[in-house]
């Protein structure tokens, strides 16, 4: 990396009270967090959004068997 990005890395970091590592983490997992949304607005926009299949299958299996 260029002496100078890391240098104004380490002035943005030490501004937020963080170590350059530390800024560097927070960012990556900002862009990869927003990458995600990006993705699944995208997959979402060509087939729609996801359907509610319900996900009570373990609760109505439980209960049937505690009904015997």
């Amino acid at each position: 990396m260029p002496d100078d990005l890391l240098d104004r890395l380490d002035t943005q970091a030490r501004a937020n009270r963080e170590t350059r590592s530390g800024f560097l983490r927070r960012l990556a997992e900002r862009e990869l967090k927003a990458d995600d949304a990006r993705r699944r607005k995208e997959i979402e926009d060509l087939i729609g959004p996801p359907l509610n299949m319900g996900g009570e299958s373990a609760r109505l299996i439980r209960e049937d068997r505690e009904s015997h």
